[in-house]
């Protein structure tokens, strides 16, 4: 089978492996389509700080199942799956009290741990997640970045009826905004610079949009908001102006999630956070029930997941994705691999 390896930064090998098989209890798919990210961008400029090389990536992905090992029940060959890329340890304190996406010993295939980009590849019941014939193998390589949106929205607490500002109008904002009106929140506002991404959030049904580099985040938040405030903030930008903005403007109570990951680490005014009461909380990945969700919200079209695909490439072509992203730069939202 193929299996496509980086093996330095910008530079993808392809070989020529034989074709794994399920073990006792393990299940083999055939990967269909494989999305690329903004974790898979920082390896490919080697600036992920938890990686080594070579590695091989594919986190996000479908496939259909093609063999079940011995002892796999329910688990029917020719069904549309997906699977979380989590090795945990499960004996740590996360662990044990559920919170495995923090463990103390976490590994992430198409990171610390080999990916999916193969033409087959292996996976086990406990991270495996079927999929509804309503999917698409496009939209099933969506299910992980949708995971992210089910999980940050989650850690947010109750959204119903709350007033939401996202800042970040990348693929995981758009899915945290989109995920947090399935949720029941009420005037939702998402920020960013680019006005591709945000033109790509209007078509995604996310009414209210702000160019930060047109309108001051203020007068964007009166705008929107007027004297209701908002409650709550999620930042997926990772940017310093985001983080300054969402203290010093949140309803004193409030909450502000951090989804985004920071280059350096930022400056929080700690007396306003204190005097204002205001919950400051990060959000890692995802737990198995936010991929269920996420698979759920998708299959019922309560979010919409078309707008967000920028382009395909085939495998073959896996180098030219990533030029393509350097090249357009911020009017690229989701590239897919198409495997087979």
């Amino acid at each position: 089978m193929r299996q496509a390896v980086m093996v330095e930064p910008g530079r993808i090998e392809f070989n020529e492996v034989a074709r794994p098989a399920p073990g006792p209890g393990e299940i083999l798919l055939r990967i269909k389509r494989i999305g690329v990210c903004g974790s898979d961008i920082h390896v490919w400029h080697g600036k992920h700080p938890f990686v080594k090389y070579p590695v091989y990536q594919g986190h996000e992905y479908s496939g259909v199942v093609e063999e079940v090992g011995e002892g796999v029940e329910g688990v029917e060959p020719g069904t549309l799956a997906t699977a979380r890329p989590q090795l945990v340890c499960g004996k740590c304190g996360p662990c044990v009290r559920g919170d495995y996406n923090v463990c103390e010993e976490l590994a992430v295939q198409g990171f610390q741990a080999p990916g999916c980009a193969q033409d087959y590849f292996v996976t086990v019941p406990e991270r495996f997640v079927p999929l509804s014939n309503r999917l698409s193998v496009e939209q099933g390589a969506l299910v992980e970045p949708f995971a992210v949106g089910s999980h940050s929205t989650a850690k947010a607490g109750g959204l119903e009826g709350k007033n939401v500002i996202v800042f970040g109008a990348g693929t995981i904002g758009n899915v945290v905004a989109q995920v947090s009106l399935a949720r029941g929140a009420g005037k939702l506002l998402i920020t960013d610079i680019s006005e591709y991404r945000l033109d790509i959030a209007r078509k995604c049904g996310i009414e209210y949009a702000s160019n930060a580099a047109k309108e001051k985040t203020e007068d964007a938040i009166m705008r929107i908001f007027g004297q209701e405030g908002f409650q709550v903030a999620i930042d997926c930008s990772g940017a310093q102006a985001a983080l300054t903005a969402a203290v010093d403007n949140i309803e004193k109570g409030g909450r502000i999630v951090i989804v985004g990951v920071f280059s350096d680490p930022p400056a929080v005014d700690m007396a306003k956070v204190c005097e204002h009461e205001i919950s400051i909380v990060g959000s890692m990945m995802y737990l198995h029930e936010d991929y269920l969700q996420a698979a759920e919200l998708i299959a019922s079209g309560k979010v919409l997941t078309e707008p967000l695909v920028t382009k395909h490439f085939s495998f073959e072509d896996y180098n030219e994705a990533y030029r393509f992203i350097d090249d357009e730069a911020d009017k690229v939202m989701k590239l897919m691999i198409d495997v087979s």
